[in-house]
């Protein structure tokens, strides 16, 4: 069984590759985007070298979800709307809300995409391969 540890380790070597970033900014609470500057072609990036580091596949969308920014039945005057972070947590599970939850703009969405959120999707994704 891999340790939290390990598995930080790897995903930090994965974000240090992917976008050419120091090892000391990948820290747990880093946000991709505003952090560590990743852009959504890095995302694409980012999943394939998680599947090699780890060995499992990862669906598309599964590790960051798409277009719920754009449905307009999850955001409404700028704000992602109460169905839209159900919706959102749904498809997360791995990613903690409480901050965006307080503020949920459209803008904001990408600060749910934190280190420790990459780390808690490898735990889930290792966990279900091996029950």
């Amino acid at each position: 069984m891999t340790t939290r540890d390990e598995v930080f380790e790897k995903v930090r070597e994965v974000l240090v590759d992917a976008l050419s970033v120091d090892e000391d900014e990948v820290t747990p609470e880093a946000v991709l985007t505003s952090d560590l500057g990743a852009e959504s072609i890095d995302f694409l990036d980012i999943v394939f070298k998680l599947e090699q580091a780890f060995g499992f596949k990862i669906a598309q969308g599964e590790l960051f979800p798409e277009n719920v920014a754009q449905n307009p039945q999850f955001v409404k005057d700028g704000k992602v709307t109460p169905e839209g972070i159900a919706a959102l947590k749904e498809k997360m599970p791995h990613a903690d809300f409480a901050k965006f939850e307080q503020n949920p703009q459209v803008t904001k969405v990408g600060e749910i995409f934190t280190v420790d959120a990459v780390v808690n999707f490898v735990e889930r994704k290792l966990a279900a391969a091996t029950a």
